[in-house]
């Protein structure tokens, strides 16, 4: 298990690595505008489960919604401390 930061950290350096074979890097590499449809797709996703799908459903979807929350930080040069100060 790893926190909200360590999972950051680990994205951003596979970023930074630009390995083709990680879906992180391809994910960025199609850019702002199909990271946010990912972002869409996945709340959708967690709606659904949270209304039909019981609770473990519903935090894997909130897992994978989080995790293209994080790609897109990364597209647009986000840190934490960038959304932190708005919680």
């Amino acid at each position: 298990m790893k926190t909200v930061e360590e999972l950051f950290a680990e994205l951003k350096a596979k970023a930074a690595a630009g390995d083709p074979a990680s879906g992180t890097v391809k994910e960025l590499a199609k850019g702002t505008h199909f990271i946010g449809k990912k972002i869409v797709e996945e709340a959708a996703e967690v709606w659904m489960a949270s209304e039909y799908e019981g609770a473990d459903r519903t935090s894997e979807e909130i897992s994978q919604l989080i995790y293209h929350l994080l790609v897109m930080m990364i597209d647009r040069k986000l840190e934490l401390e960038d959304i932190y100060k708005y919680l």
